[in-house]
């Protein structure tokens, strides 16, 4: 489908295309047609990025694993996130805290320091959540997945503030206060949730006033925040603890999945269904600010620390096609509500229910654990090629930008929520091989353009492009995929330009192009001036 021709634009043909729609307004083809109009002269000012500020990662020790530190340096160079979250810091795999046969803590950060020396050497930052609990600072024996994190409230809670106390000490030391000044500590995951906090939300934000207090000891400075909880709660009474016990708080953060029911299943047996609302995500976020803004601290920030279509590591809307203009009209549609939102996360080496036995299983991932690029990693990947500059742009499934250079990037996606509703789980609906229908044509018209050659690249995802579970399918859905096969899906879905072209712009012309689009389909237009 590749090409390479010269494409002569003036605005004469482009008055002939557009008189020649008018005069035929009764073809209802025409009619449908969608139209992204822009200037190359009129900006909304500088692109969001918020989408890019964090991503999400399982726990701390599958960090000092070679393959996740080669995926997350790949995801950082085509992606550029600029914090990494993930649990169990202080969990017993990551060796941090034991005590002596008197009872007094001995330290140890020897593995943090090899994973944060590592994420700091990639550029990327720490977004610190402080849990779960070593076990001989625990209370009691409740833990959380394959890994057993334990999910107790501490056995002394001078003992927590200590050791928080001196971690952050150690951060300092080895990192500088004004390296520290940048990251975040969040205190604990999803407290409100029994599987993940045995306490009371009581005990949780006493838990939160030691660790507050022992991390701003050493820096007053020191961004500090929470609940980071299930479902967008306890924001009105996070705030309303921190302000009648005059405790610091820096910024708010929770999460939010679009599934209808639940809030937690490591192991995909209850099954999901996507949401078929469409304020589902947005509407949290959105009532979030709501809610920080008629409180007594209207400016926090809010960083949504969790988010994907599901909650669940066993979803297939995560391997499928869908998943990549699902991403894009969330982040899309919350617009500036949200400081960040960290997609959850960035690859399928991840083991809350253990070891995965397939390579298609329905992971958070944006890469499969044998880096297999999955649509949702090209929503990214496309948002990171946007120019700093965002044009101004009625279409609502869209950006335009441009860049210091002169390039011009147009992203344009589908969204059509094609689940069938309640009577079907997610994880039946989306193994199954989905063709897409057509959604009509998609014409792009930019004026203004400086005159010049430019290189024209189109960029796409959609079923059975970028789409690497068909291809998949394909093979008979392998318990186990070769290296061979491997290389195969990946060469099949390498996110290179599906064509290209040579663009002469005239003076006072104006750039058009007509694509065909369907259900769920992304494109995007890259124009690079030569």
């Amino acid at each position: 489908m590749k090409a390479n021709h010269m494409l002569l634009l003036t605005l004469g043909g482009l008055f002939v295309a557009t008189t020649f729609a008018q005069s035929n307004s009764n073809n209802e083809s025409v009619l449908q047609e969608r139209v992204i109009s822009l200037d190359f002269n009129k900006i909304r000012g500088p692109f969001n990025t918020m989408f890019k500020e964090c991503i999400g990662a399982g726990r701390a020790n599958e960090g000092l694993r070679a393959d996740w530190q080669q995926q997350l340096a790949y995801v950082k160079k085509e992606c550029d996130f600029k914090y990494i979250r993930m649990h169990g810091l202080l969990t017993d795999d990551m060796g941090v805290y034991r005590e002596d046969k008197n009872g007094n803590p001995e330290y140890n950060f020897q593995y943090i320091d090899a994973l944060y020396d590592y994420l700091l050497s990639i550029g990327i930052k720490p977004f610190v959540e402080l849990g779960f609990m070593p076990s001989a600072l625990a209370s009691g024996s409740q833990t959380i997945f394959w890994w057993k994190g334990n999910v107790t409230p501490p056995k002394d809670y001078k003992k927590w503030e200590d050791l928080i106390r001196n971690l952050t000490l150690h951060f300092t030391q080895r990192y500088g206060a004004d390296e520290v000044k940048t990251w975040y500590f969040e205190v604990w995951n999803e407290p409100n949730l029994d599987g993940f906090w045995a306490g009371t939300q009581e005990e949780y934000f006493k838990l939160y006033m030691h660790t507050v207090k022992a991390i701003k000891s050493v820096n007053k400075e020191y961004r500090v925040g929470g609940p980071a909880t299930a479902g967008a709660a306890w924001v009105p009474e996070m705030i309303d603890f921190c302000s009648k016990n005059a405790l610091p708080l820096d910024f708010i953060s929770t999460h939010t999945y679009g599934v209808k029911q639940g809030y937690l299943d490591e192991f995909g047996g209850t099954g999901t269904v996507l949401d078929q609302n469409p304020m589902s995500i947005i509407g949290d976020i959105l009532n979030s600010r709501k809610q920080i803004a008629s409180s007594s601290m209207p400016n926090l920030e809010l960083h949504y620390t969790e988010w994907s279509s599901s909650y669940t590591p066993v979803d297939p809307i995560h391997d499928s096609y869908h998943q990549a203009a699902y991403i894009l009209e969330k982040i899309k549609q919350v617009g500036n509500a949200a400081n960040s939102m960290s997609y959850w996360v960035f690859t399928d080496i991840f083991e809350e229910a253990g070891p995965r036995f397939t390579s298609f299983h329905g992971g958070f991932g944006l890469l499969n654990y044998q880096a297999i690029n999955k649509p949702a990693f090209y929503s990214y990947m496309f948002m990171n090629k946007l120019g700093e500059t965002e044009l101004l742009n009625t279409d609502t499934s869209s950006w335009a930008c441009k860049n210091a250079k002169g390039n011009v990037q147009v992203l344009f996606w589908d969204f059509t929520n094609t689940h069938p509703g309640d009577s079907v789980n997610n994880q039946e609906y989306y193994i199954r091989d989905l063709p897409a229908k057509s959604k009509g044509k998609v014409k792009v018209s930019i004026s203004g353009i400086p005159k010049g050659t430019y290189t024209l690249e189109i960029y796409k995802v959609g079923y059975h492009v970028n789409d690497p579970y068909s291809a998949y399918l394909a093979m008979n859905k392998p318990k186990q995929l070769t290296k061979q096969q491997v290389e195969q899906i990946k060469k099949l879905n390498d996110g290179s330009p599906v064509s290209k072209e040579i663009v002469k712009v005239k003076a006072n012309a104006v750039f058009s192009k007509e694509l065909e689009i369907r259900e769920n389909d992304v494109f995007l237009l890259n124009l690079i001036k030569k």
